[in-house]
């Protein structure tokens, strides 16, 4: 599957490729790892074509070898991956019926293994296009191809098995940060510390980096990189792929949350071509979620990122380009089709756009807050967090949905979770169900009128902050080496500047019936003219420009809002597509 093999598979109960738990799954292997029939091989043969191989010939090369999916007709293929200093280890071997693939070839990503010939071997190529149409038009074969992607991808994240390799020293700020980038986007990765691991020594030995040159990345095709930056890292993995072309794509959307994510399913499931740009992690700040409890159809509740993974697996599905990570520098609409600059250089083109871009962090004013993060101070509450504060005191900061969710969620592996607002009580900013388990939750204090106005570390990270209470004025020090700021977001709309798209006073996006018609004849061209009175109400003031979800004025700051806003915008995207002149599309 770019292989993994089936014994070291855990169960999932969600079968969503970012979120698993250790449990053993012999019950369903049959699913993890199907067998086709020959009727079903011979269905699958319109797919692609059949290759023969000698013994000991290459099939696939980790990262430089793209393919959709590899049918095993006749002998064997052994899986085997990279591990540094020239050494590759066999993870598995596959036989006939079987097949060979990953959540990251239904985007034809390159594979992260490598796969030889074991004696003569006959095997089905099918591509990337060829996999998706497969899964559209063949129902019950299809579900089992994407379950068995899906957790497989699952099988390679719980076992750290797959992908890069990052070594670095316990409790390092870079090695954390990748960790981080990898995690939130469900890629799988190893992380092995030189002190403990003989391998990871070996390769540090080498290589000899300095203190900012950690964590070492091996990346799958063996290749050694000192602290990659995001972007460096996405390209060594094939998450951002090449955009340089001439190609104009029907939908460019940019964020890759709730919204984002569903305008993307719904407008490629409708035939139009679709681009998503994320600066980060598909999911946006829901993927921060530890759990959503009020989402329809989960009564059980469901995390943002398990939520925001199964969207992700459904785009792709569908023939998103996805490219992450990827920040948008700057929109022009000074002509047609409009464009987007991106931070590295990089010009894409689009019939519309569409604004998901959501917020940006707050952070708090505290002069060395910079210092800390990622070494003591966190924006998010996944597992990795949780694992660092296990059994310690924490401090968060913040009053509303996403810092209850990350309280309850955190309150399970720390000792005492501090839990600091500057207003006098949570009922004003957080859903009731959460207040009531907040109050139920023993390890977890509330401190109202309360602010924190200093952090304290040293070479290692942070050690402690002092807070405020603003009422009297007492202020106090806490001995802790993890702070969570969940303070709120402002919007990310600073780059829209070129374009000058009509925002609000809060820098929110005007769409609709809230864009004034001056603000209409700013961007009047020729394929469509700005006061048409039938605007669509997710429109901004730039034809052909539209904005749903928290970066939209006016809009319910709720994952299933945003979601409902992602799905309605492509309908208006079909309705502005439709009255453009002849020939201009």
């Amino acid at each position: 599957m770019s292989g993994t093999t089936p014994e070291f598979i855990p169960e999932t109960t969600q079968d969503d490729p970012v979120q698993a738990s250790s449990l053993d799954i012999q019950g369903r292997m049959h699913q993890i790892s199907p067998v086709f029939t020959e009727a079903e091989l011979r269905r699958l043969q319109r797919y692609g074509k059949v290759c023969h191989h000698a013994d000991g010939a290459t099939l696939f090369e980790a990262g430089s070898s793209s393919f959709g999916m590899l049918v095993i007709l006749a002998g064997r293929v052994a899986v085997t991956r990279h591990e540094g200093l020239g050494r590759t280890s066999l993870m598995r071997e596959i036989g006939p019926g079987h097949f060979i693939a990953e959540v990251a070839q239904l985007s034809g990503r390159p594979a992260l293994v490598n796969g030889h010939a074991v004696g003569d071997v006959d095997v089905l190529v099918i591509s990337s296009e060829s996999l998706r149409a497969l899964i559209v038009a063949e129902a019950e074969m299809g579900e089992r191809i994407v379950r068995a992607l899906i957790l497989r991808r699952v099988a390679l994240i719980e076992v750290n098995s797959g992908g890069p390799v990052l070594v670095g020293p316990r409790g390092n700020g870079n090695l954390f940060h990748l960790q981080s980038f990898l995690s939130s986007n469900g890629h799988p990765h190893t992380v092995l510390d030189p002190a403990t691991d003989a391998a990871a020594a070996a390769l540090a030995g080498r290589y000899q980096p300095t203190p900012q040159e950690w964590p070492l990345v091996v990346c799958p095709d063996g290749k050694v990189m000192k602290n990659p930056g995001n972007a460096e890292l996405g390209r060594c993995l094939g998450m951002l792929p090449d955009l340089s072309g001439d190609k104009i794509f029907d939908v460019l959307v940019v964020g890759a949350g709730p919204a984002g994510l569903a305008t993307a399913v719904y407008a490629a499931s409708e035939g139009l071509t679709v681009l998503a740009l994320e600066q980060r992690a598909y999911g946006g700040q829901a993927g921060a979620s530890a759990r959503i409890e009020n989402y329809l159809g989960f009564p059980t509740g469901i995390s943002g990122r398990a939520l925001a993974g199964r969207a992700y697996v459904q785009a792709q599905k569908f023939g998103v380009e996805i490219a992450t990570p990827a920040s948008a520098a700057n929109l022009l609409c000074d002509s047609w089709p409009l464009r987007v600059n991106l931070c590295d250089g990089t010009q894409v083109r689009a019939r519309t756009v569409v604004l998901s871009c959501g917020a940006r962090y707050r952070r708090p004013s505290l002069a060395n807050l910079k210092t800390y993060e990622g070494r003591g101070v966190y924006y998010w509450a996944s597992p990795i967090e949780a694992k660092l504060c296990r059994q310690e005191e924490i401090i968060l900061v913040g009053g509303g949905n996403s810092a209850g969710q990350a309280a309850v969620f955190l309150s399970g592996h720390a000792a005492k979770v501090h839990m600091v607002i500057r207003g006098e009580g949570l009922a004003a900013s957080m859903s009731s169900y959460l207040i009531e388990r907040i109050a139920a939750t023993p390890n977890i204090t509330l401190h109202a009128h309360t602010e924190i106005i200093a952090l304290e570390g040293d070479d290692d990270g942070l050690t402690g902050a002092r807070w405020r209470n603003n009422q009297t004025g007492e202020e106090a020090d806490c001995a802790v080496r993890r702070v969570f700021l969940f303070v709120g977001a402002d919007p990310n709309t600073d780059w829209l500047h070129d374009c000058a798209v009509a925002v609000d006073e809060q820098g929110f996006i005007r769409t609709g019936f809230d864009v004034t018609r001056a603000e209409c004849r700013a961007h009047g061209h020729a394929i469509y003219p700005p006061d048409l009175p039938d605007r669509a109400a997710l429109e901004t003031s730039v034809p052909g420009v539209f904005a749903i979800g928290d970066v939209r004025a006016g809009s319910t700051k709720r994952v299933a809002a945003a979601v409902g806003e992602g799905a309605a915008v492509v309908s208006q995207i079909h309705g502005f597509l439709a009255r453009l002149p002849a020939g201009s599309a």
